[in-house]
């Protein structure tokens, strides 16, 4: 979740340099986000929309977040229902704001979980670029992805199709997907189908279900 952009007046409630989670047991509570030119969290009127499409299947989900920055779409599916999460973030003053966070909400025992995805921890992290991680790391037939480059970054379509040929998704897996609303929606591996999509501001969001057979 990336890439620091103006936003409306009411799109953020958060003060300047932290975000806060939006519903479930860690409600109303602070992320800090680095001070970094191209971090931008997902806003929390999109974040809740987001979880409102995916409050079916949240529960007891396994997630992976991918170019995770501050983490906010992780630890907000963590705090509504979610089993396990697995973040991706190569950015070492991110990397350190994002396990700060997960300390400060789940205790000082979860800051030794680094780099350990699939060890049966509820939260992972794993310090390095999301596309080694997606072509060396074991597959984990996770529930729900979340990807949220750099709005810059062209790499929405390679990530989806990694993810599909390596098998990271479970049967009826859900992918999120945001990018800048002036690009044109990557095409997406066979068996991907659009199940809402929404615009707001210069953001476009859409969550798919990938059906395998």
């Amino acid at each position: 979740m990336r890439r620091r952009t103006p936003t409306s007046p009411n799109s953020r409630t958060a003060p300047p340099g932290r975000v806060r989670i939006v519903a479930g047991k860690w409600r109303r509570r602070f992320l800090q986000v680095a001070d970094l030119p191209e971090l931008r969290p997902t806003p929390e009127r999109i974040r809740e929309t987001l979880f409102n499409w995916l409050a079916p299947c949240i529960e007891g989900s396994r997630c992976l977040d991918l170019f995770a920055g501050t983490g906010v779409l992780g630890l907000e599916a963590l705090s509504r229902g979610a089993s396990e999460v697995v973040f991706v973030e190569r950015d070492a003053v991110a990397l350190a704001a994002l396990r700060k966070s997960i300390v400060d909400l789940m205790g000082d025992h979860m800051g030794d979980l680094i780099g350990d995805p699939g060890a049966g921890s509820s939260v992972t992290v794993h310090a390095g670029d999301a596309f080694e991680f997606l072509q060396r790391a074991e597959p984990l037939a996770v529930d729900i992805v979340f990807l949220d480059p750099p709005y810059a970054d062209d790499s929405l379509k390679a990530v989806c199709g990694l993810l599909d040929k390596r098998a990271w998704l479970a049967p009826a897996a859900s992918v999120y997907l945001e990018q800048d609303s002036r690009r044109h929606t990557p095409s997406f591996p066979p068996g991907w189908t659009v199940r809402r999509e929404k615009k707001a501001g210069n953001v476009h969001y859409l969550l798919l279900q990938v059906n395998k057979q």
